[in-house]
């Protein structure tokens, strides 16, 4: 993402720039909220991308599994439009990862929505959940810009 990002989407390491497809929107000739939430996905998945966090198919089957999910809409999008959507970890506990996410239309110049999602790292061989790996925990604090904690 091009480094002049508006002011609401500084302090979010990671930014991806979306297109408002037609189809996005419903009989009320508005964004349905539904898509909201796919592109949360697309921005989350985009950022572990990026941090190399691992998928359920990795070789370990070790990966971030979604726990809860919930999104403030703000304003009603329409097409056309693009939209600005960040992801950012706010905080790492024993066994998850809480994100937050914003939209910001580039057409109205606010943020249309903002949502947070919890995430646990998963075992998907033993199906349960696991401590948040030191690697991936380093991992998240560079793409964060931040300074690991001491252990």
């Amino acid at each position: 993402m091009d480094a002049e990002l508006p002011a609401e989407l500084a302090d979010h390491p990671f930014v991806m720039s979306w297109p408002v497809q037609w189809g996005d929107q419903d009989a009320f000739n508005h964004v349905n909220n539904v898509v909201y939430f796919r592109w949360m996905e697309s921005a989350r998945i985009e950022y572990f991308r990026r941090a190399d966090l691992g998928t359920a198919d990795n070789r370990h089957g070790i990966g971030p599994i979604l726990a809860s999910l919930k999104c403030d809409f703000r304003r009603q999008l329409t097409f056309p439009d693009t939209l600005l959507i960040s992801a950012s970890v706010l905080s790492i506990g024993r066994t998850s990862l809480k994100m937050a996410h914003r939209i910001y239309s580039t057409t109205q110049r606010v943020i249309a929505a903002e949502g947070d999602s919890v995430l646990v790292m998963f075992d998907y061989h033993a199906q349960r959940p696991i401590e948040v790996p030191h690697d991936i925990r380093a991992k998240i604090d560079a793409l964060e810009r931040r300074q690991p904690l001491p252990s």
